[in-house]
C-alpha cells in the first residue's frame, strides 16, 4: 500500500526522477552511471537515442559514445535506450529496449550488447519471446551475460551467442533469479541474481509461489464473455511464498542450496549478495513477523552457514530502509573486506554502524538524530557522509562523520542559507557530487559540487526563490494528547484572516509515505482542475505518529498494532485544533486521498464524523485482512487467532462505516492488483446495511494508479475538483 505521487501535483514526478538519480545505476534504470574516475559520467539523450559522456568539471564537454547509427540493428529502426551499463573493461554497453511493465515498472524487454571494439551490435536471447528478458548483466570478466526469461535463468557467451539454462525448473510459481508480487511491492526486490566475483558462479533466489492463493480480479470489458485475471496474492495471516538462495556453477549448471536455519516459508531474505570473495555470500534473513534480523555468512561449496550478528525489536525491524536510497541491490563493504556498514534504529534512532564478519561492530553515527540516506562511506580520509535534519524534520541535508565513530556530533556539509530539502549522488572517487535541492517555493535546482567543502563546480548556482507567491506556510500543531505535530497549508489569494474559509486536508499517515516535507510540489493537488488559492480553498496537511519522519524510532513504531486508531486520532486531533483558527469555517472541512491516504479519509470520515464533512477516498485498503502480509503483518503483527486479528479489525474504516455523516465520493479500479476491489465491495456492502448514502465511481480494469485507458485521468480529475467544489464550496464567508 504506497503513496500514489500524483496528489501531490506535477512537481513530485520530477522529484521521483531525481530521487531516482540516487540508486544504483543497472540496465533497468536511467539516471547517473559513473565512469570509473569518478568525475565522467553517463547519460542518454531525451528520447533514448545514443548515450553521452559528460564531465562534471565542465558542464559544456559532451563526448558521444553510443550514436543513433550504431543503435541501429540492420534492416530495422534504431534502438530506443531505456537502460544502459558497461562492462567492467569499458569495452561493452548492455542496452535495455522494447520495454514492457511488470506490475509497478517496466523490468522486462530486449537486451543487445554493442562492443565498442568490434563495432558491433547484438541481441542477446535468440529464441527467447520477444521482451521476456529481465535484468542482464555482464560477468565481471566480460565474456558473458547473464539474464532471467520466463522464470529461469540463464548465461549466454558474448563471442559465441551460445545460451546456456542454469536453471530448468522456473515455471509460472517456481521463481528463479526475481520475485513474486508481494517481494517486488514491498521490499522493492526485483532483480533475483549476482554474479560472483570470479565470474564462475551465480548466487540466485528462488520463490515458490505455488501454495500462495489467486486473487481473481475480473475483466469484462475486453472480451464477449468475462473472464478472471489470477494474482498470486498472500493476504495477512496467510503463509508467505517459501524462499531460499542458491549458488549455481556456470561451467555444470548445478546449484548448491544455501542452507539457512529455520523454516523457509516463515522467513524472508530480502538482501543476498557475495562477499568480497567467491566464496562467500551474505545475506539477511527476516522471520515472517519481521522483528528479528539475522545476518549469515554461506560457505557456496557446501551450503553452510553462520550467523554472524542478530537483532531483535519488540515493534518491527525496518529492513527496507538500510537499503540505500531503497534499492536492495548491493552491500556497503568497506575496503577491507572483513566489514561493512549497516543501518540500524535500536538505539532509538536510524544510525549507521561498522559491522565485521566476525560479528563485532562500532556505532559510526552519534545522537539524537536519525540518518536519512547513507550518501558515501569515503575511506581514503575517514568520513561517512549521510543526509539527516536534527533541527526540523521536515528538510534533509548532508553531514559527516568520523568512519571511526570518534565524532561526539555530525558536521554539516550543506550551507546554512539553503533552507529545504538536498540530496547528493556522490561519485565513486567521493569527490564530487550531483547536488539536488528545493524547498516549497524553489524549484529543483541541481549543480555538481565539490566533496566534503560543497564548492560549485558546475550547473545552476543554488539559490532560493525570492519572488515566490502565495508560498506554502509551514506550522506546528499540538493536540490534547500532548502530540506536536508539523503540517502546512497554503492560503487562497487575497487572504483575509477576518473571514472563514474551507479547508482540504491532504492525508496518507502510515508508515510508507510522508505528507509533509519542504520540498518543490508541496502545497500542489494535482487532482484539483484549477487553482485552490485562487479558487478560495486553504489547503493543508498535518504529519502525526507512525509517519516515517526522521523524529525517532518512538515516533514511528508508536503505530505498531495501531493503524487506523493512532494516527486518525493525531490527524483528527490535529484537525480539531485548527478548527479553532478563526480564518478556518468549521462547517467546510474536507479531507482526502489516495491508497493509504485513502484508508485514512475513510477513518476519518467514520470514526470522527463531527469534525470532517467530506471526504474523497481512493483505491483505500477498507479491510486490513485483505491486504498483503508483508506490509500489514510488518506494522500489526501476524494474524493467527481472533486476539492478534482484533487490531486489524478494530483500524479497518468497514468497521466503523455505521458512522458516516458527511460526504463521501469513494474511487476504486476493479483491476487493481494492489488493494483489491475486494475492498471497495465489502466498504460498499456495510454503507448499504446501515444506509449511509455516498458516491462511488468504479475504473473498469484500471489498476492501483487509474492511469490505464483514454480519458481516464482528465475524467478522475474532473470528478474529483466538480465533488469538492459541490460539497465544500470555496470562498470566504
Amino acid at each position: 500500500m504506497k503513496t500514489r505521487f500524483y496528489h501531490l501535483g506535477v512537481a513530485s514526478f520530477t522529484l521521483i526522477f531525481l530521487l531516482g538519480l540516487q540508486t544504483k545505476v543497472n540496465a533497468q534504470r536511467g539516471g547517473i552511471n559513473w565512469a570509473k574516475d569518478g568525475y565522467q559520467y553517463y547519460q542518454t539523450e531525451r528520447g533514448g537515442s545514443a548515450i553521452f559522456e559528460y564531465d562534471t568539471r565542465d558542464s559544456a564537454k559532451k563526448t558521444p559514445i553510443i550514436t543513433k547509427e550504431m543503435l541501429t540493428p540492420e534492416g530495422k529502426k534504431p534502438l530506443t535506450v531505456s537502460g544502459f551499463a558497461f562492462s567492467e573493461d569499458g569495452n561493452k554497453v548492455m542496452i535495455f529496449t522494447n520495454t514492457k511493465r511488470v506490475w509497478r515498472y517496466n523490468t522486462r524487454g530486449d537486451y543487445w550488447v554493442y562492443d565498442l571494439n568490434a563495432k558491433t551490435l547484438k541481441q542477446l536471447g535468440i529464441g527467447k519471446p520477444e521482451s521476456s528478458l529481465m535484468f542482464a548483466k555482464f560477468s565481471p570478466d566480460g565474456s558473458k551475460a547473464a539474464y532471467v526469461s520466463e522464470h529461469n535463468l540463464y548465461v549466454e557467451d558474448l563471442a559465441t551467442g551460445n545460451i546456456k539454462p542454469l536453471t530448468t525448473d522456473g515455471e509460472k510459481r517456481i521463481i528463479n533469479g526475481t520475485f513474486d508480487w508481494a517481494y517486488e511491492e514491498e521490499f522493492d526486490c526485483r532483480d533475483g541474481f549476482r554474479w560472483s566475483p570470479d565470474s564462475r558462479s551465480i548466487a540466485y533466489w528462488q520463490i515458490d509461489a505455488r501454495k500462495i492463493k489467486n486473487y481473481l480480479m475480473l475483466n469484462t470489458t475486453d472480451s464477449i464473455y468475462p473472464f478472471t485475471v489470477p494474482v498470486e496474492y498472500p493476504v495477512a495471516g496467510e503463509d508467505p511464498s517459501s524462499c531460499k538462495v542458491g549458488v549455481v556453477d556456470i561451467n555444470t549448471a548445478k546449484t548448491t542450496w544455501i542452507d539457512v536455519p529455520g523454516d523457509k516459508i516463515q522467513h524472508y531474505i530480502p538482501r543476498m549478495e557475495w562477499t568480497t570473495n567467491s566464496g562467500e555470500i551474505i545475506l539477511e534473513q527476516l522471520n515472517r513477523a519481521q522483528n528479528d534480523s539475522r545476518i549469515y555468512v554461506g560457505n557456496v561449496s557446501d551450503g553452510s552457514t553462520h550467523m554472524i550478528h542478530e537483532e531483535t525489536s519488540d515493534t518491527w525491524i525496518d529492513g527496507k530502509s538500510r537499503f540505500n536510497n531503497g534499492n536492495p541491490v548491493g552491500w556497503d563493504w568497506l575496503k577491507d573486506g572483513k566489514s561493512f556498514v549497516w543501518e540500524s534504529e535500536k538505539d532509538g534512532w536510524k544510525h549507521v554502524y561498522r559491522i565485521g564478519l566476525d560479528g563485532k561492530e562500532t556505532l559510526i553515527t552519534k545522537g539524537n538524530y536519525d540518518v536519512i540516506n547513507l550518501s558515501c562511506v569515503d575511506e581514503a580520509n575517514g568520513f561517512v557522509f549521510f543526509t539527516a535534519s536534527p533541527d526540523n524534520a521536515t528538510q534533509a541535508y548532508l553531514y559527516r562523520v568520523k568512519l571511526n565513530g570518534s565524532s561526539k556530533k555530525p558536521e554539516r556539509v550543506t550551507p546554512m542559507d539553503l533552507p529545504g530539502t538536498h540530496s547528493y549522488t556522490v561519485s565513486p572517487n567521493g569527490k564530487v557530487a550531483m547536488h539536488t535541492f528545493s524547498n516549497s517555493y524553489t524549484p529543483y535546482q541541481s549543480e555538481v559540487v565539490s566533496i566534503p567543502d560543497n564548492k560549485h563546480i558546475s550547473g545552476v548556482h543554488m539559490h532560493v526563490n525570492a519572488d515566490a507567491k502565495n508560498k506554502p506556510v509551514f506550522f506546528k500543531v499540538k493536540t490534547v494528547d500532548g502530540i506536536e505535530m508539523d503540517g502546512w497549508m497554503v492560503k487562497p489569494l487575497n487572504f483575509d484572516s477576518t473571514k472563514k474559509y474551507p479547508v482540504v486536508f491532504s492525508v496518507y499517515a502510515e508508515p510508507a509515505g510522508l505528507t509533509v516535507a519542504d520540498r518543490y510540489g508541496v502545497g500542489r493537488n494535482g487532482l484539483y482542475i484549477g487553482d485552490m488559492a485562487k479558487d478560495g480553498y486553504i489547503y493543508m496537511a498535518i504529519e502525526g505518529r507512525g509517519a516515517p519522519a526522521p523524529k525517532g524510532a518512538a515516533w514511528r513504531h508508536s503505530i505498531y498494532k495501531n493503524i487506523g486508531i493512532i494516527n486518525i486520532r493525531d490527524q483528527a486531533m490535529g484537525c480539531k485544533e485548527i478548527r479553532k483558527w478563526p480564518f478556518v469555517d468549521s462547517t467546510r472541512i474536507a479531507v482526502h486521498g489516495w491508497s493509504g491516504g485513502g484508508s485514512t479519509t475513510l477513518n476519518l470520515l467514520f470514526q470522527y464524523p463531527d469534525l470532517y464533512q467530506t471526504g474523497i477516498a481512493v483505491a483505500a485498503v477498507g479491510w486490513q485482512l485483505s491486504y498483503d502480509n508483508i506490509y500489514q503483518e510488518r506494522y500489526m503483527g501476524v494474524p493467527t487467532d481472533d486476539a492478534s486479528r482484533a487490531p486489524f479489525i478494530k483500524g479497518s474504516p468497514v468497521t466503523y462505516a455505521k458512522n458516516l455523516r458527511g460526504n463521501l465520493l469513494y474511487m476504486h479500479g476493479t483491476g487493481d492488483d494492489n488493494v483489491h476491489y475486494r475492498n471497495a465491495e465489502l466498504l460498499i456492502n456495510e454503507l448499504i446495511k446501515y444506509n449511509r448514502q455516498f458516491d462511488l465511481m468504479s475504473y473498469p480494469n484500471r489498476s492501483h494508479g487509474i492511469f490505464e485507458g483514454e480519458g481516464t485521468t482528465l475524467f478522475l480529475r474532473t470528478k474529483f475538483t466538480n465533488y469538492l467544489k459541490e460539497h465544500c464550496p470555496p470562498g470566504a464567508k
